[in-house]
């Protein structure tokens, strides 16, 4: 999906009011071949798309997955998440939150679709977390492409 800003907000809030599903939708990246990354490191660096997505995950769920994505007693490992779903499957779970109560779970994500700093930077979210996914970044603060070494 490659909205701008406000029709990706609009997309949001009535996805998550229901109005809207992901199930019938396919974006862009899903119709490209499988190998396509979402993702860009040359040389151990990352675009700035996948930089933005880590700033954006520490901004609004490093509290509750970890500062690397791998989880914490109460929230999933992402990067074991994320080998297990789709694209749109992360989008939808991100936007409209997630409620898993019973004797074994009581897992409740809180829905971000009304979070402007969320939903607009979706993809670049995706990216990051899929990168660490998939082995390609490590943990901590990535360096940029084209980022001096201090």
């Amino acid at each position: 999906m490659n909205f701008d800003r406000v029709s990706r907000f609009a997309f949001a809030a009535a996805l998550s009011l229901g109005f809207v599903s992901l199930a019938g939708l396919t974006s862009n990246r899903a119709a490209r071949a499988d190998d396509t990354k979402p993702y860009v490191i040359e040389n151990g660096r990352v675009d700035k798309h996948v930089f933005n997505g880590y700033r954006r995950y520490g901004d609004n769920c490093l509290r509750c997955h970890g500062p690397n994505a791998t989880g914490s007693s109460y929230a999933p490992d992402l990067t074991d998440s994320l080998k297990h779903m789709t694209k749109e499957q992360v989008e939808e779970t991100i936007i409209n939150g997630r409620m898993d109560v019973n004797t074994a779970n009581q897992n409740v994500m809180p829905a971000f679709g009304t979070n402007p700093d969320v939903v607009e930077n979706l993809d670049d979210i995706y990216a990051y977390l899929k990168a660490r996914s998939d082995g390609a970044l490590g943990r901590g603060r990535p360096k940029q492409i084209g980022e001096d070494d201090d």
